[in-house]
């Protein structure tokens, strides 16, 4: 988790705040941050973070050039929401799938609207909660009702995000989500993922059969991994280390879409492969959770330099 600093920090309403601002990025209403020691910004549409650094340095995320900021459109790039299910709702186990009544993947998160909830600052620190209510709303892709509150944390040691889900409905609810991170790098061919060696992982490329990591993991082309681990990680670029520390998570989703399938990807490059990776913090697989009645699950991420 991330550390607090020694000051308390203080909440104020809209129109006081001294670091954050509304701010539209194409149609989308989003909140921005610029703090003399750090900078993000997120969408309400998804709670979508697509931008995190330290004054001025480059993003820690990767951002499609091609990304596009409209209503009901999922953004490539930054850090998606999967939420409710992750993934597609075919390949979720039956406890899920049960509930899902359409085909397409990574669930209604990511292209809702959520309402901001609070916002906290201090001279060291931002804070902004948003939250989706989850109900009769979304009766058409999905039987449940949940609460979904996420917390962006931001400071000089990095991002933390924490998204948490609270079972609203009359009964037990199954989930699968993950926090799907994209990374940059100049050059994916000398990129390495430190943390999941001797992890077994699920290939969705083969068959969606188990194999076991031998060593860090590197990327000569398509990559599509579920790991059952939810370890400390490194990613190692020429340019960057970023360390991913997982809290509520047993799997980690690794991917790389290579360039067949990023020539058929929507708001993708054709070459944007070659400078970015995915690594997702999850509940994914076996991995899955269940909440009972008035129950609730923290899945969440800390972001910092490794």
């Amino acid at each position: 988790m991330a550390e607090r600093s020694d000051k308390p920090s203080t909440t104020l309403a809209p129109g006081q705040w001294s670091f954050t601002r509304w701010k539209t990025i194409g149609q989308l209403e989003a909140l921005e941050v610029q703090h003399p020691l750090f900078e993000a910004a997120i969408t309400l549409q998804g709670a979508h973070l697509v931008h995190f650094s330290h004054s001025n340095e480059k993003n820690w995320l990767w951002l499609s050039d091609l990304a596009r900021f409209q209503p009901g459109r999922a953004i490539r790039g930054g850090i998606p929401v999967c939420w409710p299910w992750f993934g597609d709702p075919a390949r979720n186990p039956p406890a899920i799938r049960a509930h899902v009544k359409t085909p397409s993947a990574h669930g209604f998160a990511r292209t809702a609207l959520w309402q901001l909830e609070d916002v906290s600052e201090s001279a060291h620190e931002v804070e902004i909660s948003l939250s989706l209510n989850a109900g009769d709303e979304f009766h058409e892709v999905w039987e449940g009702h949940a609460l979904a509150l996420i917390t962006f944390h931001f400071s000089l040691r990095g991002c933390q995000i924490a998204l948490t889900t609270t079972n609203l409905a009359h009964a037990p609810m199954a989930l699968s989500q993950a926090l799907h991170t994209y990374l940059p790098t100049p050059d994916i061919t000398r990129t390495r993922l430190l943390g999941l060696g001797n992890s077994q992982y699920i290939d969705t490329l083969k068959d969606w059969n188990y194999a076991t990591q031998d060593g860090p993991v590197y990327f000569m082309g398509e990559t599509d991994r579920i790991y059952e681990s939810g370890d400390v990680l490194v990613a190692t670029t020429p340019e960057r280390r970023t360390k991913l520390i997982g809290f509520g998570s047993d799997s980690t989703v690794v991917w790389n879409p290579g360039p067949e399938k990023a020539q058929r990807l929507s708001d993708f490059p054709d070459t944007g492969w070659r400078n970015m990776l995915c690594v997702e913090t999850a509940n994914a697989a076996g991995d899955y959770r269940v909440l009972n009645i008035g129950q609730s699950h923290t899945l969440g991420v800390l972001i910092e330099r490794g």
